[in-house]
């Protein structure tokens, strides 16, 4: 075939593809003109998923009229300069809006502040229309409709209203918490309405903004972060080891206000909570990078997803060690969201299936009345101090209960609390004095206004753990020599990745060597490792290495061989511990950084405020 010029609605079908995936790609392009010009208000109205209607209104400065041709043109962009890499604005190709119009019917009405009206241009399958006068305040009013209608195929790749509905709110909110002081309003006949009110700028009104996304809980699990090195600067807030979730949508990244879905950002993230949370578990962080534009190429993904830093390993490395420094000034602390279960299992009305014997009409009934009930209107309600009875030197109640636990032994079931002497020094320290174990499994202990649960196998798993991990990275490993070294045939390239890393591989225990130009010849391994597949390992170090410019595969594996070890020599459940072996445990908890979780990611206690366990007792 000959070859000739593509047309313009072609080239701007084609640019659509590659930048409007989806009515959510629309209002993440709209969304960033609105904050690129200024905008302190930005209203989002959708229908049919975005499939039918996309409107965003914002309050921004506006376009001039003899602009609004230009804006809808190809590479016509206002947030540029002469030097491509200095990019200070969400936006800046210029091509979201004829990309925009090339495949649906798109209609552009803007006003400047000093402007008599406003202005309206239309583009509708590529074809322009306009500009005309329009009345409107001032501001910009970007309307989408019959999205895709010039390219019927892409429709069929769409999926329902409700899924497209939901990735739009996810978009508006990844967006959102970069800026809290503009104010985000998502309406339409295709979903519930969401209101982010402006928050402010500062740390204070960061955190409220995040808490309008992420939820009221996320700031009482959450420490803040920040740290510089080499002009780089992270700053951001990281939940707590045992506050994570099923998948990474509670992750959120940005590179100089920009949200990004970096592979390497989340690969650090993942390294940092490597040893304090499951593999299958993911951490909730909010992380903002900030450093000079030139330092980083964002005209790398045609909707700008994805970055290339010029120095991946430093970012890295920042975050890494931002996190793991944080998690571990920030002291023992548990996640509320622990508390919180275990108060829903404990109020009225939690139980769901009908005892033996009960009909379910019976039941459901019961349930009903069970639910109006309210501790603070029954009058089987506690007695108030002000009212009991003080018949007697230590007061009614307490004669009673001296009677009862003199002639019941049985009430005191498997708990021994009555035995431990408490010192009340210790009702200070954050996991307080152990009271009594209860099943050979669980320590029950005190504060001065809390209750603790300790799982106590996997508290003392951790505290192993970590003595392992010291003793294994304090100093070089042992080697043991393979009497015929091993040669592994590579490619140039990874033998050459390896050599660089080989002082570093050899304090883990790993000598390696050049054993000409592809491959490598390993003489020692590790010998805690044992017999090992020598082979993939080395493989599997270059892939590593290639990928991510560390060699931290080989050390993952040690501290993987430090966590079974661990397993296997603490304290195992079902054995009876002396209040001072409980009290022992408890204070080596509060010393060792991340022992609010075990090695597998499990949480290793629980606490219940004396507030929670007294609103449960209808008390408060």
């Amino acid at each position: 075939m000959a070859i000739k010029q593509l047309t313009e609605t072609i080239i701007n079908q084609i640019a659509a593809g590659e930048v409007i995936e989806r009515p959510a790609s629309v209002v993440k392009e709209l969304v960033e003109n609105a904050i690129d010009a200024g905008a302190t208000r930005i209203e989002i109205v959708t229908a049919g998923g975005g499939k039918n209607l996309i409107r965003v209104t914002d309050n921004g400065s506006g376009i001039p009229s003899n602009e609004l041709s230009l804006a809808v043109s190809r590479h016509c962009t206002s947030k540029l300069t002469d030097d491509v890499h200095d990019i200070r604005a969400l936006g800046f190709r210029g091509e979201a809006l004829p990309s925009i119009g090339s495949v649906s019917r798109l209609s552009v009405k803007s006003r400047k502040a000093e402007a008599d009206s406003g202005f309206e241009i239309s583009v509708h399958g590529g074809r322009m229309d306009g500009p005309r006068p329009t009345p409107m305040n001032g501001g910009t009013i970007a309307e989408v409709r019959d999205l895709f209608f010039a390219t019927p195929a892409r429709l069929k790749f769409m999926k329902t209203d409700r899924a497209e509905a939901s990735a739009i709110s996810d978009v508006v909110k990844r967006v959102a918490i970069a800026f809290p002081h503009i104010r985000f309003s998502i309406a339409g006949s295709d979903r519930t309405p969401l209101d982010l009110a402006a928050t402010g700028e500062g740390s204070a009104g960061m955190l409220e903004r995040i808490s309008q996304v992420l939820g009221k809980e996320f700031p009482e699990n959450a420490i803040a972060i920040d740290a510089m090195r080499d002009g780089v600067r992270l700053t951001g807030f990281a939940g707590i080891p045992a506050f994570n979730r099923a998948n990474s949508l509670h992750q959120f990244a940005y590179v100089n206000g920009r949200p990004v879905r970096d592979k390497q950002i989340w690969g650090a993230i993942r390294g940092a909570y490597a040893d304090v949370i499951s593999r299958d578990r993911h951490p909730v962080v909010v992380l903002f990078l900030n450093l000079d534009p030139a330092l980083v190429d964002v005209n790398v993904h045609p909707a700008k997803a994805d970055v290339r830093f010029r120095d991946p390993g430093l970012v890295r490395g920042l975050i890494v060690g931002a996190i793991r420094e944080a998690l571990g000034q920030s002291g023992i602390r548990a996640a509320t969201s622990g508390a919180e279960a275990m108060l829903n299992s404990f109020r009225l009305g939690g139980m769901e299936p009908s005892p033996p014997g009960v009909t379910g009409q019976h039941w459901q009934g019961a349930r009903a009345v069970n639910q109006n009930y309210h501790v603070q209107r029954s009058p089987y309600r506690p007695l108030e101090p002000e009212s009991g009875f003080k018949n007697s030197e230590n007061g009614f109640a307490e004669t009673v209960q001296t009677f009862l636990y003199d002639r019941a032994e049985a009430l005191a079931a498997d708990a021994r609390a009555g035995t431990i002497e408490v010192a009340p020094d210790l009702l200070s320290n954050p996991l307080g004095a152990a009271r009594a174990q209860i099943h050979a499994n669980y320590i029950v202990s005190q504060t001065k206004d809390s209750l603790v649960i300790v799982d106590q196998h996997a508290a003392h798993e951790r505290l192993v753990y970590e003595a392992l991990k010291n003793a294994l990275h304090s100093r070089p490993l042992p080697a043991q020599m393979l009497l015929i070294p091993e040669i592994v045939d590579l490619p140039e390239e990874d033998v050459e990745r390896l050599v660089a890393h080989a002082e570093t591989l050899a304090r883990f225990g790993l000598g390696i060597e050049s054993f000409g130009p592809g491959a490598v010849a390993v003489r020692e391994t590790p010998s805690m490792l044992g017999e090992i597949d020598t082979p993939q390992l080395i493989r599997d170090l270059a892939d590593e290495i290639a990928e991510h410019d560390t060699s931290n595969g080989l050390k993952a594996i040690l501290d993987h061989v430090a966590a079974t070890m661990a397993c296997h020599g603490s304290v195992r459940s079902g054995r009876r511990l002396k209040p001072d072996e409980m009290n022992a445990l408890l204070r080596q908890m509060e010393e060792t950084p991340g022992s609010g979780t075990c090695n597998h990611g499990r949480p290793t206690y629980i606490e219940l405020k004396l507030s929670d366990i007294e609103r449960l007792f209808g008390r408060r």
